[in-house]
């Protein structure tokens, strides 16, 4: 049984490799056996880079939002979900930090405050009680698949690579969006999904080119 202080030490690895890179994968990169492609252009390149930024630092915040709604969860199961799903969005952050260093680029510079702000989000969102949290994750995952599926639109068409990652990514944000529904998750008032918009847009639009 993993004691408290091996539990905080895990949480605190995490958050390192989740600000300052390192994630470990468990499972492969989607794409891996596919031939790289050399026939994007510098311009092609950069712009992939920039979408495959947005979604590292997707995969930042998710982990901040994991890490504190799992801290203040009242449900030992739902912190078990919390905790699966964490896992899988580790998965996602390690592939696109991997093909980030494929492209040429960076991940975000601004990872610290991307991860504190979101930290500081989940946990009021905990706090307020198991269902809203719940709520609060069917949302983020909703609005999440939706940026991915304009990604897959947006990336160059022979970059088969970040567009195998991407698709993988919005199928795993799909069920854990699903499973925070089925656990009882409740609809946000409107001007919650508006904010939560208006942040996404915040973010995305920075992440792409810091």
């Amino acid at each position: 049984m993993t004691s408290p202080i091996d539990k905080l030490i895990i949480e605190f690895d995490t958050a390192l490799r989740s600000v300052f890179g390192g994630a470990n994968a468990g499972r492969p990169t989607p794409g891996s056996a596919v031939t790289p492609s050399h026939s994007l252009d510098a311009a092609e390149r950069k712009h992939a880079a920039g979408l495959m930024r947005v979604n590292h630092v997707g995969e930042v915040c998710a982990q901040a939002l994991y890490q504190s709604q799992k801290l203040v969860a009242r449900n030992p199961q739902i912190q078990e979900m919390f905790n699966h799903s964490a896992q899988e969005e580790m998965d996602h952050l390690a592939w696109c930090e991997t093909r980030l260093e494929e492209l040429g680029s960076h991940t975000s510079y601004l990872n610290p405050l991307w991860y504190a702000g979101s930290f500081a989000i989940g946990l009021a969102a905990g706090l307020a009680g198991d269902q809203w949290s719940l709520g609060f994750v069917v949302e983020t995952e909703k609005q999440v698949e939706n940026h991915l599926q304009s990604h897959l639109e947006k990336l160059p068409p022979e970059d088969h690579r970040s567009r195998a990652i991407v698709d993988q990514m919005r199928i795993d944000e799909i069920e854990h969006g699903q499973a925070a529904l089925h656990a009882g998750g409740v609809s946000l008032p409107e001007p919650v999904h508006k904010m939560m918009q208006a942040a996404s847009k915040v973010m995305t639009t920075t992440a792409y080119k810091i």
